[in-house]
């Protein structure tokens, strides 16, 4: 009887090991996709681990809805767009990610605790602390990894957009070609949006600061500033954008210059860590390898 037992417990924990291991390859295997503002859909993903524990987050939307928490789903919303996960996943998901990943973690590693007894709770309070940092960091991250391809791309469309417009094409209209002929990415995806807010009725001066305000670049408030003054001065338009791209080049060069003067003394660290080591090696292996050979002769 004993032994019926046994079998029965060991096939039910191989049964429901092999449905978590079925559910998580299930879940690695989906592709999610957020909706470009013309209706276009762009593959993005979350983190795994994020994509599971993410039916859980509904039973925080009665905390979440209190006042106390309205600041950080702001904030948390602004960021989430900023990363280009804007309908992907909400503000108040991600807060709710934030409070069950240490959650999730602490209960998983739980039998690690009682393993090693008080020996191992700081090992799981660092555990449940990593996994409490960890999604807002890998937020900020994903964050300045788009500003950084806005930033990359800004000058390049700012030359294509001064061409169009000096060959007799309007501001929008040069916005939409570039956006047709040019491939979706980070900065494509933010004119597209800026295109149709103005398609629907916004005026030009509040969608560029719709732009400036979501991405958050100093560079592209920059722009947004110099456009919005050139339409209500009548400023000529390929003058501002021309302008703003030798700037961008220029500040560019000067920020490659700063991190070409600050290479020595990066290297610094590294090169001590590991010279004398090598001289070592270099010095005593010779030595060494004598010394083997006349012990094995």
């Amino acid at each position: 009887m004993n032994n019926l037992l046994f079998y029965i417990t060991i096939s039910c924990w191989g049964l429901t090991i092999m449905a978590l291991i079925w559910w998580v390859l299930h879940v690695a295997s989906q592709i999610t996709y957020v909706t470009l503002a013309d209706g276009r859909q762009e593959v993005r993903t979350l983190p795994l681990l994020f994509r599971l524990i993410l039916p859980l987050t509904h039973n925080f939307d009665k905390l979440l809805r209190k006042p106390s928490f309205q600041g950080a789903i702001q904030e948390a919303s602004w960021q989430l767009t900023a990363a280009g996960f804007e309908g992907l996943l909400s503000a108040r998901e991600f807060i709710a990610i934030k409070f069950l990943m240490p959650l999730c973690a602490g209960i998983a590693f739980s039998p690690f605790l009682l393993i090693m007894g008080s020996d191992g709770f700081m090992p799981w309070v660092m555990i449940v602390l990593i996994f409490w940092i960890w999604p807002l960091r890998w937020l900020r991250s994903s964050r300045a990894k788009r500003a950084k391809e806005i930033l990359r791309a800004l000058p390049f469309v700012l030359d294509l957009l001064t061409l169009s417009v000096e060959a007799g094409l309007d501001f929008m209209g040069a916005v939409q070609r570039n956006c047709e002929r040019r491939k979706i990415d980070a900065l494509n995806e933010e004119l597209l949006r800026m295109q149709r807010e103005i398609q629907i009725g916004t005026t030009r001066r509040v969608a560029l600061q719709n732009l400036s305000e979501r991405v958050r670049i100093p560079q592209m408030r920059t722009l947004c500033t110099a456009l919005i003054q050139a339409d209500e001065l009548g400023v000529s338009i390929g003058t501002i954008l021309r302008i703003q791209s030798e700037q961008l080049r220029q500040e560019r060069f000067e920020r490659a210059e700063k991190q070409a003067n600050e290479a020595p003394t990066k290297i610094l660290f590294p090169l001590l860590l590991f010279i004398f080591p090598a001289t070592l090696v270099v010095l005593v292996g010779p030595v060494l390898t004598a010394a083997m050979k006349d012990f094995l002769a």
